[in-house]
Formats: C-alpha cells, structure tokens, sequence
C-alpha cells in the first residue's frame, strides 16, 4: 500500500513539473545551458536530460531573483538612519505594527531612560537579520547555479574529447548536479512561530500531523547507492534520477515559499497602508457628505448641482471644443471661397489710388505745367500740393472763396482715404490668415485638459518595461546590468587567484544569474536595432566557465562600445 501511494505521489509531482517545465519554457528565454550539443548523440535520453538541466537552471534563477529583489529592499533600508528604521518598522508594516510599536514606546516612556533607544535597536536588529538569512541563502543559491552551468559544460566537454562515452558523462552530470543541491540543505531559524503565515501554509504541516516549526528544514532526496555506482544508466533509472531532479526542486519550492513568507519585503499596500486609510476615510466622509445632499436625506442640492455641472460641462465643450473645430473647418473649406472678395476688396483700393494719383497730378500740372507733372513722382507731387497748401492756408477765408483751398483739402481727403483702405485691406489679410490661429487658441483649453486626464488615466495602467523599456532611464539599467556583470567577472577571477574555489562558484553563479538578467533586457532593443544576432554570441561567450577572464573583460568592454542598446544616450 505505502509503495502504491509513493508511486501515485510520483506521478502527480511528475504531471505538476511537466506542466510547470512547459510554462518555464515559455515565459524565461534567458541564457541557455553551455554544452555541446553537436557533440551529444540525438536520443530520447540526452534530450530529457538536457531540458531537465534546462528547467532546473531556469527554476534556480527565478529563486534568485526573488531572493535578490527582497535582499536589495531590505539593504537599503539597513543604510538609512535609525530614525528611517523605526519610522519603517512602526508605519510601513502594517496597522497591527503601527498598534505594538505605540504601545512599545509609551511603555517606555515610563520604564526606560532612553525610550527611542530600544526601538532603534529592534529595528536595527530585525533588519539586519534579515539581510543576513538573505545574503547566505543568495549565496548558496548562486554556487548551486554555478555547479550547474559548469557540470554541463564539463559534460559536453568530455563527450567533445571523446574520453568518455556520452551515456557515462550524462549520468555523472546527474548526480553531480543532485548532490550540489545539498549545498541548500539545513535548519533555518525562522523569526516568527509562525502565527501569522497563510493557511496554505499551515496546512502543509498541520495535514502531515506537525505544529510550524521555529527551524525550517530543507533536506533534499539522493541518488541511491545502486544507482550511483553504475556507470551506464538505462531509460528508466535516467528517468528515476530526473524525477529525484523534480522532487528536489518541488521541496525547494515549498521552502522557499515558507522561508520568503517570513523574509520578504512587505507589500506595497502593507507599506502605504496609512495613505490608503486616509483615501478611504476621506472617501467615507465624501460618501457622507453626499447622502446628507442626496434625495435619501430628502434635499435637491445633488440634482440641482449635476444640473448646473451639466450646463457649464456643454458650455465649456461648445465654446472650447464645438465652436473652435467648426471654425477650423469651415475656414479651410472657405479659403478658396473668399479669395473672389480679396480681389474686389484690392479692386477698389486701385481705383481709389488711380483717383487720387489723377486729382493730384492734374492739380499740380494746373499750377506748374504739364512738363513738371508728367515727370514728377507721386511724393514730389504731394510736395508741390502741400507747398500750395500751405499758401492758401495763410488766408483762408479769401482762398476758401476764390482760391484752390477746397480743392487741396479735398485731394488730401481723398489721400486719407486711400489710405484707410489700403490699412483695412492689409488688416483683413492678417485677420483671415490667422483665424485658424484663433480657433486653435480657443480650442487650447479642452486639449490641454483632455492630456493631463489621459495622463493621470494613464499612469495606474500603465507599468514601466524596466530595463526593457526605452528611454534614458533603460539604457542606465542595462548599462548598471552590464556593470554588475563586469563586476562579476573580476570578482570570479580574483577569487580564482587566491585559492577560495567556493567562492569563484558563488560568484560564477552570480555571473550568470547578472548575464541572464542582462540577457532578457536587451534582446528586445537589440532586436529592434538588428545586434541581437552578435549581442547574443557574446552574452554567451561571458558565460563560458573555461573562457579566460582576459576575453571576458575584452568582450565587456567591446560590448559597452560598440552596441546601441548599451552605449550612453547624449545628454539634451
């Protein structure tokens, strides 16, 4: 019966990864496993060992990753001051947090010299546990990717010398890769007994009979010794050594679910719970206050009031928006309609400066010959005018009866005239050529109005790509991820030099981990600029275990250069 029930739980947790594998293949496209797969015989076998590396790298890195998002959350908290910890710890956790840390202080208040003192210290404490746990489980996270990314290619390269048989060097792979994983075995304190983890979890040990622990266990299955020992496996002890593959990584799962429970950042709505009891209190109150103007406390305000916002919404749409596109319109349909009256507008206007160039030229021809007037221009005509002008002016009286005094005074009315048309003509030219100007000025307001609603309806719907995305402030992530994986490189080296064998795996695996990251926010922006077919083969090249550091930091350097999505954007 035992056996039975080992055989159905096998089965089950194999259906659970099958469909787990297909959805990791879908959603991670990051750096592949480095082997030779040319040199690797095309069977059955080789193909399910392979995909089973595949997903246990992809699993690893995505534990990585959380690891790494609360760790660096919890850093940088641990670098402000005391003063930002405990204003953390008291109102960004929580309303049951904000209710023990009052009480907390007040307490001691009366009982302590220095009240402050002990909260710096409890929150001081509290967050450098957490960095701690953190840091020690990313770094074993990281040396488990390591061994994993380097037991395959050691792998290819052995089949690729061709001093060991690819059915011998996959079921050495296997169980190097199974006993790596006991690098993530332990006892880990938790900081709590538990009592505020979800159900879900709870139910995990409570059907099994246990109360939470305060230590969380990890233990991972072996291979057997009968297994171990062959050199050769068959089709059904590879499969039993993948489904042990599935089983450790399931259990990894379920801890790391339980251990980030207690670890990880708190959530957003946690952190700014105040925020959002104040928006709901004031929301309350707004609710109030409109039933008190409502038909249900017997007053008209409400309808009076969406009567008026009615009226002055279809205004303003009428004045600002109906009005001023109709404008548009009908001025650019209109233009050539109204190009017949400029022409008689400026038709009249010729005729009036005809008129008074034959009064003024008749009148000076009168007075000084018909010689003088043929060859003078109009402004020495209009100086012999007013010089005659001038004359009568002296007797106005005598001149108004018997001399030219009316005559004169009519040629310079006559000018006037001319000239206020010859005015109002170039006014309606500047007033019709800017009419469109008018109505794009009147319709200003509602566009400007309709942008900042688009933009605030924008920004809750819209989440940034990250790294992904474009812009300055993508291009400074991935030249940071680029950086990070530089880092990675002279720190694996260094680690090498001076004898530490473990930490040169960590910090491998911290490479790959910096290049898969790198790898997933470039491939969309090198795609789009046409590099992602060289950018790709030197992302890979970095994550070669047996390339020297020397070429690595070339290829770094090279890649910061040469490549669009990574070179620094000019500064406007």
């Amino acid at each position: 019966m035992e056996y039975v029930r080992s055989v159905a739980n096998g089965r089950i947790l194999a259906a659970v990864f099958r469909r787990w594998r297909i959805g990791v293949l879908k959603s991670r496209m990051g750096v592949p496993l480095l082997v030779a797969s040319s040199s690797l015989p095309c069977t059955d076998a080789v193909e399910r060992v392979l995909q089973a590396m595949g997903d246990a790298g992809a699993q690893l890195l995505e534990h990585l990753h959380l690891v790494s998002k609360h760790l660096e959350f919890w850093k940088a908290r641990e670098q402000g001051t005391d003063s930002d910890k405990v204003r953390f710890m008291i109102l960004e956790r929580g309303p049951w947090a904000f209710f023990q840390g009052v009480s907390r202080l007040v307490r001691a208040c009366f009982w302590e010299v220095s009240p402050a003192q002990g909260l710096f210290s409890a929150a001081a404490s509290r967050i450098s546990e957490r960095v701690r746990v953190l840091t020690d489980f990313r770094t074993q996270l990281a040396t488990l990717i390591g061994q994993v990314h380097m037991k395959v290619d050691k792998m290819g390269a052995k089949v690729s010398s061709g001093h060991v048989k690819p059915k011998v060097a996959i079921s050495e792979c296997m169980v190097a890769v199974i006993k790596a994983m006991a690098v993530l075995e332990g006892d880990y304190e938790l900081p709590q007994a538990g009592d505020h983890l979800p159900a879900k979890i709870k139910s995990d040990y409570d059907s099994q009979g246990n109360s939470f622990p305060g230590k969380l266990l990890l233990k991972f299955d072996n291979i057997p010794d009968t297994l171990g020992r062959r050199m050769e496996w068959t089709n059904s002890e590879l499969q039993e050594a993948i489904q042990i593959l599935f089983n450790n990584l399931w259990k990894l799962d379920n801890f790391l679910t339980t251990l980030m429970w207690q670890y990880r950042r708190p959530r957003k709505l946690v952190r700014k719970w105040m925020q959002y009891s104040g928006s709901a209190l004031g929301l309350g109150v707004a609710s109030g206050w409109l039933v008190s103007h409502s038909r249900l406390s017997g007053s008209n305000d409400l309808d009076r009031w969406f009567q008026e916002g009615v009226e002055a919404s279809s205004s303003f749409l009428k004045e600002h928006i109906q009005q001023p596109l109709l404008s548009i319109r009908d001025e650019l349909f209109n233009t050539f309609r109204k190009r017949h009256r400029d022409v008689e507008e400026l038709g009249d206007v010729k005729l009036t400066a005809a008129s008074f160039h034959r009064m003024l030229k008749d009148y000076v021809a009168q007075k000084k010959g018909a010689e003088v007037a043929d060859h003078a221009s109009e402004q020495e005509l209009m100086e012999n005018l007013m010089e005659r002008y001038e004359e009568e002016v002296t007797h106005p009286v005598k001149n108004l009866l018997s001399g030219e005094l009316v005559r004169a005074v009519l040629i310079q009315v006559q000018k006037l005239k001319l000239d206020i048309e010859t005015a109002m003509l170039e006014l309606n030219q500047i007033l019709r050529a800017n009419e469109i100007n008018f109505a794009v000025l009147a319709a200003l307001p509602a566009l400007l109005f309709s942008i900042a609603v688009g933009w605030l309806l924008r920004r809750p719907f819209i989440k940034g790509k990250g790294a992904e995305g474009r812009g300055r402030q993508a291009q400074l992530k991935r030249r940071m991820l680029m950086a990070d994986a530089e880092k990675a490189v002279m720190i694996c080296q260094i680690s090498i030099e001076e004898g530490e064998e473990d930490d040169a795996v960590a910090h491998f695996g911290t490479l790959i981990y910096c290049l898969d990251r790198l790898y997933k926010a470039v491939k969309k922006p090198a795609k789009a600029t046409g590099e992602w077919s060289s950018l790709q083969k030197d992302i890979v090249d970095l994550a070669k275990p047996r390339l020297s550091t020397y070429y690595k930091l070339s290829i770094a350097a090279r890649m910061e250069r040469v490549y669009d999505c990574l070179v620094p954007m000019p500064q406007l």
